[in-house]
């Protein structure tokens, strides 16, 4: 045990907080809550006996820091917080984590539009959801405009506006072109809310009507339309549990470990209707199983709607959490603990399924690993890096001719790319096609962030990868040599023969190409190399497509714009009907279809 840690033991306080491990670079390896500190801290320094993975923590920690919080639940948020803020290598982290479609109305407009979000708020409107387990959530939105004449666009409904082709096919009563009172449209609203309410009765009716009503008049392709939607209602009553109360809003979340990997099935009930479940593989942890369940949701619900009710096993902590929500949410969450009854069916189902994917998955898991944290391990051998590079920082510049240069930092953590870390530099001091003028400015610019406000979303990386062959190795040794930069590795990597280049030697080093190592330093180059080409496109494509606009006749810097912002590119605009473009505020029929004509005629 080291001697500061022996230091620190001792000065721990007896109330609740949060504390973090660090290893011998300063990296922090993991972040824990405790009712008492004194208590929980200490357990990791005891000779008593402990599991393997804990050993394997313990031997990597060379500090530790903590903050005192006024409570327990403080401690669970703030330890949410810090896992959020420094990904660590041994906490329970949700790489594999998404969200979900939901169907929102805004409920503030005098004529509310119904539309696709991933994303809730407490902000007036209504949500809906969430979609998952082959419900398609555009299937269903499709469904309502063909059944209730309800609006999709977000188009302002002041001023009078020509309406569009919805309306002409009786799926939109179109409020925007004054078509329709704010009364009668918001009647159609009631009857839709209450149709994504999971009451389908009047859907079906309205649909066979218009279905045999189609059908009547030889229109069989809308006849199969609205037969397709008949069906898709009938395999959303089949999700339907008959034992439940339509009222019930649960997630079911189940737990499932081998000892040494752990998944977690989360089960999701909307008004009674099963909408389907996700399963997710967790990294190594060493906490107990109730820990690692609270810390799963903490995580999971960063990102999801929060449900009325949440259905777990009984060593979740229940107390701990109902108040946690009560708290950063605002929302009282039943917690039950189901033991019996249709719940408890409902559980030991998502417990079927944890344990299942946890069965199929462990070589999964095992081969990422060997393509993650131990390539980074045996690239550090490799390359006689003299530090474990967890944090791997990826360069590279893209342009034509010199025009429109842009330059991508990509982030690799543990192996596996972190996309919330991605940057995009715009090349703003550089005459020319100068590559290596180039990588110079976005590195000055990424090292001057080491030392500013922003270091903390910054944080300095283990190991710098440059796209190249020892002329760009040189052009940024350049900039930290001017900087004085150390702690942090500089590297190369030349894609003609995969061979990568360091600052140790004059000859480069070859790593086997069936070495996992070489193929993560390939990983995180193409990844560098595909958000800089991305980037670039969409900048050259902007360019190009406003140069083009300007040749247009009647077609203003305001009109552009408005294009440019709703289309973004000129293949967009090349595939759409001119009635979207005509939808677009201040672009009549008659200039979409000037425009559409143009475009057809020249690009």
């Amino acid at each position: 045990m080291a001697d500061v840690i022996r230091e620190k033991l001792k000065l721990l306080p007896d109330k609740p907080g949060v504390y973090i491990m660090l290893d011998e670079y300063q990296n922090v390896i993991y972040v824990g809550k405790a009712r008492i500190l004194k208590n929980r801290v200490r357990q990791y320094f005891h000779n008593s006996p402990k599991p393997e993975k804990v050993m394997k923590m313990v031997e990597n920690i060379r500090d530790f820091n903590y903050i005192i919080t006024g409570s327990e639940i403080d401690a669970l948020a703030l330890e949410n917080n810090l896992i959020k803020k420094y990904k660590p290598k041994y906490n329970i982290l949700l790489k594999d984590d998404k969200t979900y479609p939901y169907i929102k109305v805004d409920m503030r407009e005098g004529f509310p539009n119904f539309y696709i979000t991933r994303k809730t708020a407490k902000d007036g409107c209504k949500y809906f959801g969430p979609f998952m387990g082959g419900i398609n959530c555009r299937d269903i939105l499709d469904t309502v405009q063909l059944t209730y004449n309800v609006r999709l666009c977000h188009t302002k409904t002041t001023g009078k506006k020509r309406e569009c082709l919805n309306y002409h096919l009786g799926r939109c009563l179109a409020p925007c072109a004054g078509k329709v009172d704010e009364g009668t449209y918001k009647e159609q609203v009631k009857k839709a809310l209450a149709f994504l309410d999971g009451d389908y009765k009047d859907a079906e009716d309205t649909l066979k009507a218009k279905m045999l009503s189609a059908a009547e008049n030889e229109n069989f392709e809308l006849a199969i339309d609205y037969k397709n939607k008949l069906e898709m209602l009938s395999k959303l009553e089949a999700k339907r549990i008959t034992s439940l109360s339509r009222y019930v809003d649960a997630d079911i979340i189940a737990y499932a470990t081998n000892g040494l990997y752990s998944a977690v099935n989360v089960l999701v009930t909307r008004k009674g209707i099963m909408q389907g479940g996700s399963n997710f593989a967790l990294d190594e942890a060493h906490m107990s199983d109730g820990e690692v369940l609270t810390s799963f949701i903490t995580q999971f619900y960063r990102n999801h709607d929060v449900p009325a009710e949440i259905i777990a096993e009984e060593f979740c902590e229940k107390e701990l959490l109902q108040s946690y929500f009560k708290e950063q949410f605002g929302k009282s969450v039943e917690i039950t603990l189901a033991k019996q009854g249709d719940k408890s069916k409902l559980l030991k189902m998502a417990k079927q399924n944890a344990e299942e994917y946890l069965d199929k998955s462990v070589d999964k898991i095992k081969h990422k690993d060997d393509m993650t944290v131990n390539a980074c391990k045996k690239l550090q051998e490799q390359l006689s890096l003299e530090r474990y590079p967890r944090r791997m920082e990826c360069y590279d510049i893209s342009n034509i001719s010199g025009v429109d240069k842009v330059g991508s930092m990509v982030v690799f953590i543990d192996g596996e790319a972190d996309r919330s870390s991605y940057r995009r530099f715009r090349i703003k001091t550089v005459e020319g096609a100068n590559d290596f003028a180039s990588l110079q400015e976005v590195l000055t610019r990424r090292l001057d962030k080491l030392e500013s406000e922003d270091k903390d979303r910054f944080p300095k990386p283990d190991l710098i990868i440059i796209d190249g062959g020892k002329g760009q190795l040189s052009a940024v040794k350049e900039i930290f040599d001017n900087k004085n930069i150390t702690g942090i590795e500089l590297v190369s990597l030349a894609k003609r023969e995969e061979e990568v280049f360091t600052l140790y030697s004059e000859e480069s080093i070859k790593i086997p190409h069936r070495d996992y190592s070489l193929k993560m330093l390939q990983r995180i180059r193409d990844e560098a190399h595909r958000f800089a080409i991305t980037y670039f496109r969409n900048i050259h494509s902007k360019r190009n497509l406003q140069s083009v606009l300007t040749e247009i006749e009647g077609i203003g810097k305001v009109r552009r714009i408005a294009l440019l912002e709703k289309f973004g590119t000129l293949d967009k605009i090349m595939n759409a009907s001119v009635e979207e473009i005509s939808s677009i505020d201040g672009i009549s029929l008659a200039q979409a279809q000037k425009i559409k004509e143009y475009l057809k005629e020249n690009i």
